[in-house]
């Protein structure tokens, strides 16, 4: 069994291989006008491939782009064609030698500076909500959630989904059903978030930030490790 240490920096290392693939995706060119979500969804995929061996996604690969946006991880909104000025948002679950990563992020493609702003508040969430996470050393998940909905709000947006993260470690990390509302970052999820998994060891977590304008109708995305 490796050790806590070793279980830390497999899954930085699966993250790091994550943004590798996210930063190939952007310089490949691959978020291209009237391309659609699923053909986007299938070349992110074969890129994986090609480039890291990715045999495996631990769940569904999301491409959402403009109104669909608005949708979080559990809906499944039609098919949609990427438009000029759209924002895209792209979510995937590459396994790395039975190692987890889960990686979002949010992209622009015009001008429009509404949807730059709210691209640029994604990361400003996340990373208030982990200091916030970091200075609580009993921290629940609805205490967590409950903030970072606060931040999103603070900033002039809506908090798009029902929890704002989950577990992550080695692959699967399949749970009970009665145990998933404590292995997500939500209302009711009141256990300690630095505690023992049902191996004896360390629960790590992923945060997710959804932040959506259903007047105007974009959302945006973006996620990584909360624990290390």
């Amino acid at each position: 069994m490796p050790s806590e240490a070793d279980r830390a920096e497999r899954l930085l290392d699966a993250q790091a291989k994550a943004g590798h693939l996210f930063a190939a995706v952007e310089s490949d060119g691959l978020l291209a006008p009237g391309r659609t979500e699923l053909q986007v969804q299938h070349a992110i995929r074969d890129l994986a491939v090609d480039l890291l061996g990715v045999e495996k996604h631990w769940h569904k690969r999301i491409v959402r782009a403009g109104t669909n946006t608005l949708a979080p991880y559990d809906e499944n909104p039609p098919d949609r064609v990427i438009d000029e000025d759209d924002i895209v948002f792209l979510d995937f679950g590459p396994v790395f030698e039975e190692w987890e990563a889960d990686f979002g992020r949010t992209y622009v493609l015009g001008d429009d500076p509404h949807k730059h702003r709210l691209r640029d508040d994604l990361p400003k969430v996340f990373d208030e909500g982990k200091r916030h996470f970091q200075a609580n050393a009993e921290i629940t998940g609805e205490q967590l959630y409950a903030e970072v909905t606060r931040l999103s709000v603070q900033r002039g947006w809506e908090f798009g989904n029902y929890h704002c993260g989950h577990v992550v470690g080695e692959f699967p990390h399949v749970t009970p059903d009665q145990e998933r509302t404590h292995n997500l970052l939500m209302p009711g999820s009141d256990k300690p978030l630095r505690r023992l998994d049902r191996d004896g060891k360390v629960t790590h977590w992923i945060l997710e930030v959804h932040l959506v304008d259903r007047e105007r109708g974009i959302g945006g995305f973006y996620e990584e490790l909360l624990t290390v």
